[in-house]
């Protein structure tokens, strides 16, 4: 349990509020089903989705991408340090379109609906499995960032790792308020679309705990880890964010969104990473 062993409290803490804050902030999006009636106009949907996409693609790449190749390099040398950042990408992509052609799930915007099909679950069940599907590359991605720092290597610091967390809890709040609102349409009450929204939630700490854990055990994984979280957050990024923000039909608000987000998350990174 070396990565625990080294860690200073004030370190911990850290780790421990990184962990949690894209949960709470998951949670405050989804209460936003409270106080807004019907569902977000196509224009802001465009421009909170974008946003999130933007946050998702610089985190992929600033706090993910390029500590794996670093901490590739430094244990096997710049040789072979693509190894492990290009089969780590491919593999979290594809565990992400498995999960896509295997679990029931419906795209909220579009309404389009992927996964084995089957008439026993409702449609408010299958929008809350989009959302979780969504939720849990971001807890990975989390979970294996602060295993990094905690190693020391990569470059990545605690405060790097936690910009990390900062960034996703950023998007999830705009997110969670993109997906409960129609949820409350479709489930008939808002505490009921809440709920959906908290539950689905969950899987963000859990994923992110049980990364860090595992990554203690496999330390010297942690480059493949992190190209892996990368690989699972682009899917997720280019299979739905993108696609339901419609940035084609929004006269560039969207697309300045996703600027807006990247640009964000890299400051974040830079500074406290």
């Amino acid at each position: 349990m070396f990565l625990i062993d080294q860690l200073s409290k004030n370190d911990i803490w850290i780790i421990v509020i990184g962990m949690a804050l894209p949960f709470l902030a998951t949670v405050l999006g989804a209460a936003v089903v409270f106080f807004i009636r019907g569902e977000i106009d196509r224009k802001t949907n465009s421009v909170l989705l974008g946003f999130a996409a933007g946050i998702m693609v610089a985190a992929s790449i600033w706090s993910l991408i390029m500590p794996s190749y670093e901490m590739a390099g430094e244990n096997w040398g710049e040789n072979f340090a693509l190894v492990p950042v290009t089969i780590g990408f491919i593999l979290g992509a594809l565990l992400m379109y498995g999960t896509d052609k295997l679990v029931p799930h419906i795209h909220k915007t579009s309404n389009i609906e992927e996964g084995i099909k089957t008439k026993k679950l409702s449609r408010e069940a299958k929008l809350f499995f989009a959302m979780t599907i969504h939720n849990i590359p971001e807890g990975l991605a989390v979970g294996f960032a602060f295993a990094v720092a905690a190693k020391g290597g990569g470059g990545l610091t605690i405060l790097g790792a936690l910009a990390l967390a900062i960034g996703i809890s950023l998007q999830d709040i705009p997110e969670g308020a993109a997906v409960s609102l129609p949820m409350a349409q479709s489930a008939g009450t808002k505490k009921k679309a809440f709920l959906y929204g908290v539950l689905s939630a969950v899987v963000e700490p859990i994923g992110a705990i049980a990364a860090f854990f595992f990554a203690t055990f496999f330390a010297d994984l942690l480059p493949w880890f992190l190209s892996f979280a990368a690989g699972a957050m682009m899917y997720v990024v280019i299979e739905e964010l993108i696609p339901e923000a419609k940035l084609s039909e929004d006269n560039h608000l969207g697309t300045f969104a996703v600027l807006g987000g990247f640009v964000l998350m890299m400051v974040l990174d830079l500074l406290l990473g």
